[in-house]
């Protein structure tokens, strides 16, 4: 009798070198080419959610595309890893054994795009229930979406206080916009400076530029916030000051929340975002920050916002965000 599990497609793959390897724009598109996990079910080192969500914008719309984007970009170092096994990672000279990291995709999170309450409790909820199994890492997505992250990052891991590293180019400290109100992603690092979980003088913000409000230095200097500009950047290194700001983070905090806003990045590197700002972080610059921050024990989960392809025909926004999750996670639990 033939073996039913024997079909052609079976033989084939069994009988052809090479036809494991799966191709960077081939299958189906989860991160780092993981496996889809259901947020229940998840059994992995990385848990990865998606938040297409971009209705607290006040700018470009376009971020609801961001998760898709960055998951079809981490398909080239998905292949790479595929392909070669171990690698050597040039800029630092590590040797990389993506073998020893696994990542399952958690697919997105229901949102409400006409409501935000509901969509702020699905992404907590959601971030909560990967946090309590594995280190959480949310694709955005506009940046109001990293306030009910941090909440659910907070309960799920059972964390008392939670130290923020914000790199950006805006510093979302609005108390109330006239326009937006208190909810939008301008407010989104004081509503979780305001939480039961962390204050400013756990949150860290590199990058900085450009405007703020008429009394941003007072509040600054009144409110204990670490805030690094991008002229502390250029005059001290990239290195110096994002080490500065995690460890001023972490200090007595249970973990550390990095969330990465691609607009800290010069739009000339990364055009694809809904309110650039001139003169911000190289590439360079910006993967030495997450290489940094991925060699802290503190750091606990992370996101990326504000990816919004539309405004990027190119797509090296979305590549570029990409690698700079990669490279945090390869810090985190692939390097040598």
């Amino acid at each position: 009798m033939t073996d039913p599990r024997r079909t052609p497609a079976t033989e084939f793959r069994a009988g052809t070198e090479g036809a494991g390897v799966e191709m960077a724009y081939a299958g189906h598109n989860t991160f780092l080419k993981g496996d889809p996990q259901d947020v229940d079910d998840l059994a992995a080192d990385v848990g990865v959610l998606g938040a297409p969500y971009d209705g607290a914008l006040s700018n470009r719309p376009g971020a609801r595309y961001g998760p898709e984007a960055l998951r079809r970009a981490s398909g080239w170092w998905a292949y790479l890893s595929n392909y070669k096994g171990g690698l050597t990672n040039v800029n630092t000279g590590a040797q990389v054994d993506f073998s020893d990291l696994s990542v399952a995709d958690c697919g997105d999170v229901p949102v409400f795009p006409m409501d935000r309450e509901r969509t702020a409790a699905s992404i907590e909820a959601h971030v909560a229930t990967v946090a309590e199994r594995a280190f959480p890492v949310l694709l955005g997505g506009d940046h109001y979406c990293t306030y009910p992250a941090v909440r659910g990052f907070a309960e799920g891991a059972g964390h008392d206080t939670v130290g923020l590293v914000q790199i950006d180019a805006h510093s979302d400290t609005v108390t109330e916009s006239p326009v937006f109100g208190r909810h939008y992603h301008g407010s989104s690092t004081r509503l979780v400076a305001e939480s039961p979980w962390c204050d400013y003088d756990h949150v860290s913000q590199v990058g900085i530029r450009g405007y703020e409000g008429p009394d941003f230095a007072e509040f600054v200097a009144e409110s204990g916030i670490d805030c690094y500009t991008m002229r502390d950047v250029h005059e001290r290194g990239i290195a110096d000051v994002i080490t500065d700001a995690v460890e001023a983070a972490a200090a007595d905090a249970d973990a550390v929340y990095v969330t990465f806003d691609i607009d800290a990045v010069d739009p000339g590197v990364a055009p694809g975002t809904g309110t650039p700002e001139p003169d911000g972080l190289s590439a360079h610059q910006a993967l030495r920050t997450m290489e940094v921050l991925g060699t802290h024990d503190a750091v606990g989960a992370a996101d990326l916002m504000e990816v919004s392809p539309t405004h990027d025909p190119t797509d090296v926004t979305g590549i570029l965000g990409a690698f700079l999750l990669v490279t945090l996670l390869e810090r985190q639990f692939a390097e040598g």
